[in-house]
Order: C-alpha cells, then structure tokens, then sequence
C-alpha cells in the first residue's frame, strides 16, 4: 500500500532538481500509510455527504441512555483540553471518559491502521487538519461526521462538511516588558528583514500541518493583501520570481533563519518567559496566553500587524467509522458542540461552529476583532490544501537554511 501524495496546484518547471529528490524520499517515507480499501478526494472517490438527521425525531435523552449502555469513550484532540472536556462530559453523563492530546498526524495514523486492523480503539477525533480529513480520512471512511440534529439549525451550511466544532488562532505575539512601547514589527514582511534573522520562532511548518495549510490558503486567497502590504513598506511593488507573493514571503522567511521547535510551550517561553531579557516575535496558539497568569509570563498580540496578526483557523468533531461506542462518541460530540463543551477549549478565545454558542469573550491581548485582524481559512480550499502540501513542503525544505 503507498499513500498518494498529488501534485500541487501549479507546476513550477523552474524549480531546482534537489526538490524532485525531496519530494520522491518523502513519497517514500509515507508508503503503506493507507487503506488498501481507500481512496482520496478528487482521485475517484468523493468527499461523503454529511446528512443531518430529523430533528423532530431526535431524542437526546435516548442517545444519553444508549450511550450510558456502551459505557465509555475514547477521544483525542491535538489540545489539552481534551482532558478536561472529558472529565466534564464524565461528571455531567455518568460515562467514563478519556481524553488523549495527540499531534494530528499521529492520530490520523492511529486511526487509519485501527481501521486496517479492525481494532478501533478512538471514538472522537477534534481534529485540526482539514486538509488531511477531507483527503483521505473521510473518503477512507476512516471518520464520519455526524450533525448533532437538534443543533443542526444553529450550524451554518459552511460549516457542516466536515463538522467545525470551533475556530482557533494561531498570533504573532511578543514581549511587552522588553518592548513597552509596542509590537516592533509593523509588517509581516518586517519578519524576512535581516535584523529578525534567528529572532522569530514557530513551530516546525514540517511537523505542523496547520502552518503549511496556511502558506497554501494564502497562495490561493490572500496574495494581493500581502503584496500590497509590500507595497506600503514604501519600496515600490513586490518583485519575485515566485508564484505570488505568499510564496515569496514563505520563501524569505524560510531564509531567514527562523528558530523551529516542536511545541508552542517552547515558543511562547523563548517570548514572554519571566527572565527572558532577549526581544523574539513568536507565532504560536492563543490557547497560550493562560501563561500569563499560570506561569506569569508576558506576552501581546502583535496589534496591528499587516496584513495580519495570524490566522484563524477550524478544528473539526468527526468520529471514527468503525466505533465500537458509536452512541457515547455521537453524545460527546454533542457536547462539544454545546457551550459548555466550548468554553473548555476557549479558556482564550475561539468562535463556535455553533452560532448560538457564537465567540468567546475571552481574547488574549491586543487581539481585539478576530474578523479584522485574523487570516481565515477557507474549509472550501481544503481538498487544493490537501493536493498542494508535499510541495509547498519541498518548497520550505529548500529554502530553510
């Protein structure tokens, strides 16, 4: 079995040989990591259709007993809160509940081989990499989704297929204690300058897929924003050899040298740790930001970023096709898409899939209008997200010194 990696949207002939190379170890690296049942959207196998059930007939309290008869449910989520929305969820239904934080790929993994094996173990998957749910687990029929009936009136046709349970941030943010009078980047564009070489820090695009899925929505939807925001640095208009001008602001801040971890805590330590004495800019999850009274950290928003502060973008509900406690998996997703399951994974802000449930008044500072300030992804670019990412992959390899 090989797991297809397709073509990214556009050819670029131009493109160095070493490339060519990268991409061929890296479809190597990825054999047998799909069903051999399987396919992948917009290779023959369509993205299944989520249907919503009649919510006249819908019985909560008839799922609460079904799902008390099963006993327990297992579900994983890239986020902490996990754990704490299931020892909520346990203490309101009585059901033994666990939650497991794991890295999207190593659960989207974990569940493509239980399902090979027929072993399912996870229910409930909160999953943040859209680009790999609409490509492969939901035409794998690895996941379903399932639309909570009697909320399905509260969830706009945008965010039914997949399920967005809620939307988070990714910001740019830094030490307001070594700089009082502000952010000291004005621009995006001010981060691919040689005075931040090895001054920025992130998480490592290669190992988090939210960051490349975000160099590819920009190429395909927030291009003329940043080549304009070039444009008001006063130097005249962009000038690349590149694609567009998102792939040349990925290009340069790969070059940049930026400082790459493997998880936010690193990031937002190396920015707003109590004895940091050195000036860094760090892209990292708002979900952070409870250092500030947790461990006493400090650290702002980058407020008035152009063309923005960072991104916002969607974590999914799906669960796993072959659940052994279908009824307790479809109950907790019911959960989280309520209030009180939302406001467990936006301790610093987020806005529900549910429009009832609507945003979260808690923003971390200087992150004062998520429409205004945020990137959004685009849940109907997801499949050219999917078809895009080995070479925009490829694309930072070469150019990360």
């Amino acid at each position: 079995m090989m797991c297809t990696i397709p073509k990214g949207r556009r050819a670029r002939a131009g493109r160095a040989p070493a490339i060519a190379v990268l991409a061929a170890l890296a479809a190597a690296a990825l054999g047998a990591c799909a069903p051999s049942s399987g396919g992948e959207a917009g290779a023959g196998a369509p993205l299944p259709s989520a249907t919503v059930e009649d919510a006249a007939s819908f019985d909560l309290n008839a799922l609460v007993a079904a799902a008390k008869k099963e006993g327990s449910v297992l579900a994983y989520d890239g986020s902490g809160d996990v754990k704490d929305m299931a020892e909520a969820f346990e203490k309101k239904y009585g059901i033994k509940a666990e939650g497991v934080k794991s890295k999207a790929a190593a659960t989207a993994e974990k569940m493509t081989r239980e399902a090979q094996a027929g072993n399912v173990t996870i229910d409930v998957s909160l999953f943040e990499d859209g680009p790999m749910l609409v490509g492969q687990l939901l035409p794998q029929r690895i996941v379903t989704t399932w639309i909570p009936p009697d909320l399905a009136a509260r969830i706009a046709e945008k965010n039914r297929n997949p399920l967005m349970m809620i939307a988070k941030a990714y910001v740019f943010a830094y030490n307001p204690r070594l700089n009082p009078g502000g952010c000291p980047v004005k621009s995006l564009w001010d981060l691919t300058e040689p005075k931040w070489k090895g001054k920025v820090m992130m998480q490592d695009p290669l190992g988090k897929e939210v960051f490349t899925q975000w160099f590819t929505q920009m190429s395909e939807q927030g291009s003329d924003k940043l080549a304009a925001a070039y444009q008001q640095l006063g130097r005249g208009e962009l000038k690349t050899s590149e694609e567009d001008a998102a792939h040349e602001w990925v290009k340069r801040l790969a070059k940049n040298d930026p400082v790459l971890t493997t998880e936010d805590e690193d990031v937002a330590t190396a920015v707003g740790a109590p004895n940091q004495t050195r000036t860094t800019i760090g892209l990292f999850s708002i979900a952070k930001f409870r250092d500030l009274e947790g461990k006493g950290f400090s650290m702002k928003v980058c407020e008035g970023l152009a063309p923005w502060t960072g991104f916002a973008y969607p974590k999914f509900a799906t669960i796993a096709a072959k659940s052994k406690h279908p009824n307790a998996a479809k109950l907790f997703v019911h959960f989280a898409m309520e209030k009180e399951g939302f406001d467990l994974e936006a301790h610093s802000g987020g806005v529900s899939g549910n429009d009832a449930v609507g945003v979260s008044p808690h923003n971390p500072p200087g992150l004062t209008d998520w429409n205004a300030q945020l990137y959004w992804f685009s849940s109907q670019q997801l499949i050219a997200d999917f078809r895009a990412r080995q070479d925009i992959k490829d694309f930072w390899r070469v150019n990360h010194s």
